[in-house]
């Protein structure tokens, strides 16, 4: 008896073919980003586009002949070394298409002229674009290789966290970039890796507009029964003792709106003064009434 082979459900294919438009389309964004804003501006602003623009400016070297050179074995090395570490055959697969993609836009658009001749605005929109080109390939689930695969690495062996690694990685190559280009080079380089780290959160998470309030208080039912009913909101009850008394505190968790929270906050003052409340920001919200994941 012949076993058919289970064919892929449509779905995942689906999201596999968005996966990789991802990738391409956020690889596209940097390429561009590269070429328009940074590298016209000797800004090295970390990673291995960095090293391709210090090579640029001191010794003539074609920065996408650089990137191939370097994102190709640092993605074998990545293979080799961090094995089951980087995930599913997907994973590496689309990190592996990003890895060559990406250079080869920066080879396409590498005579098209400067956006601004000004360090500054390059600095600021160059940081932005990076961001949200590499935010746009992380939400395929891939990266661009590069020297994050070289940060895996080093913190595989020497137990220093990821952070770090990236941190001096990126670090030196800023510090090269002021010996080798100038000290003005390495600050606008610091902003553009400021920005770019802002831009692929706001990529990943979004602007968050949600509220999430814990409140603490004696009347929980009575502020259950009335937030469900005026602010039409879902709540949620959690167990906890207070560290003090040892007593039993009721606590009722919520997440609503930016504009639900002043209403909220008076119903609980109305009904009981007493109340201890806790608002914070909720980065992201997933599910019934707030965002839906893909």
């Amino acid at each position: 008896m012949v076993r058919k082979r289970r064919s892929t459900p449509y779905y995942l294919k689906s999201h596999l073919i968005l996966d990789y438009l991802y990738v391409l389309i956020g690889s596209s964004i940097v390429g561009i980003t590269f070429n328009v804003f940074l590298l016209p501006n000797k800004i090295a602003s970390g990673g291995v586009s960095g090293i391709s623009t210090i090579l640029h400016w001191t010794i003539g070297i074609e920065p996408s002949y650089v990137q191939w050179a370097l994102n190709i074995p640092l993605f074998i090395a990545g293979v080799l070394f961090l094995g089951s570490s980087l995930g599913y055959l997907q994973y590496a697969l689309k990190t592996l298409v990003g890895t060559i993609f990406l250079p080869f836009v920066v080879f396409l658009t590498n005579d098209w002229s400067p956006a601004t001749t000004n360090p500054l605005l390059a600095a600021l929109f160059g940081g932005i674009g990076v961001g949200l080109g590499l935010g746009i390939v992380f939400r395929g689930n891939a990266s661009t290789g590069g020297t994050d695969l070289a940060a895996q690495i080093i913190h595989k062996y020497t137990g220093a966290s990821l952070g770090t690694c990236v941190a001096i990685i990126d670090g030196l190559i800023v510090l090269s970039s002021a010996v080798a280009l100038s000290l003005e080079s390495a600050l606008y380089a610091l902003i553009g890796m400021y920005l770019t780290g802002k831009m692929i959160d706001v990529v990943q998470m979004g602007f968050s507009n949600s509220k999430m309030a814990i409140i603490i208080s004696n009347e929980q039912e009575k502020l259950r029964t009335t937030i469900l009913k005026e602010v039409d909101r879902g709540v949620t009850r959690l167990e906890a003792k207070g560290g003090y008394t040892d007593d039993n505190r009721p606590t009722l968790l919520c997440v609503v709106s930016q504009n639900e929270i002043t209403k909220l906050k008076q119903l609980v003052k109305v009904i009981d003064p007493t109340a201890f409340v806790i608002v914070t920001n909720a980065t992201e919200v997933l599910g019934e009434g707030f965002k839906h994941n893909r």
